[in-house]
């Protein structure tokens, strides 16, 4: 009968201050770089929440696969990136100057159906993209539209002109 080693199961093989030096440095890499690079990528999820997913997915599969020496050094990882995703969360709904490291403004794409390319350029979409964007809005001609921006998750959203009654569009006003 195979006798079970608790303590090499659960015991700490590495520092776990060192292990939450690695966490900590991993999570801020990786947080910077969805945040400032891959921005428009991300989709509907926010950066945070994508970020919190494959690290946590790593962390744990190097504690399930062996990678660490115990169960309890891929436990401190884990906790370490989730504790900084909740840090993360909380500053950003309390306090403004946190919200805005965390969520990057709104780009403008479109004004009084007017293409914005140099906004286009540096978020790196293409008009073919955004023109899938406003049909899947029901936009057939860029006068329709009011404004259009790409939010900080990704996603665009877009301000429909109104039509006047004599059939020209006007902008709607938003209270």
């Amino acid at each position: 009968m195979l006798a079970l080693d608790f303590h090499a199961l659960f015991g700490l093989s590495l520092n776990p201050l060192e292990l939450v030096l690695r966490g900590s440095i991993m999570y801020w890499l990786l947080f910077l770089l969805f945040r400032f690079v891959l921005r428009r990528d991300v989709g509907a999820l926010g950066i945070a929440d994508v970020l919190l997913l494959v690290l946590i997915a790593d962390a744990s599969q190097n504690a399930m696969a062996g990678g660490y020496e115990s169960i309890t050094d891929g436990c401190v990882l884990v906790l370490t990136i989730a504790g900084w995703n909740y840090v993360m969360d909380w500053g950003s709904f309390h306090l403004p100057w946190v919200r805005k490291l965390v969520e990057s403004p709104p780009v403008l794409l479109i004004k009084n159906g007017r293409l914005h390319r140099r906004n286009m350029r540096h978020e790196l979409i293409t008009t073919e993209e955004l023109w899938g964007k406003l049909r899947l809005q029901g936009v057939k001609d860029l006068s329709e539209v009011q404004s259009a921006f790409i939010e900080s998750d990704g996603e665009i959203s877009v301000l429909k002109a109104q039509a006047s009654h004599d059939g020209a569009p006007h902008a709607r006003k938003f209270l």
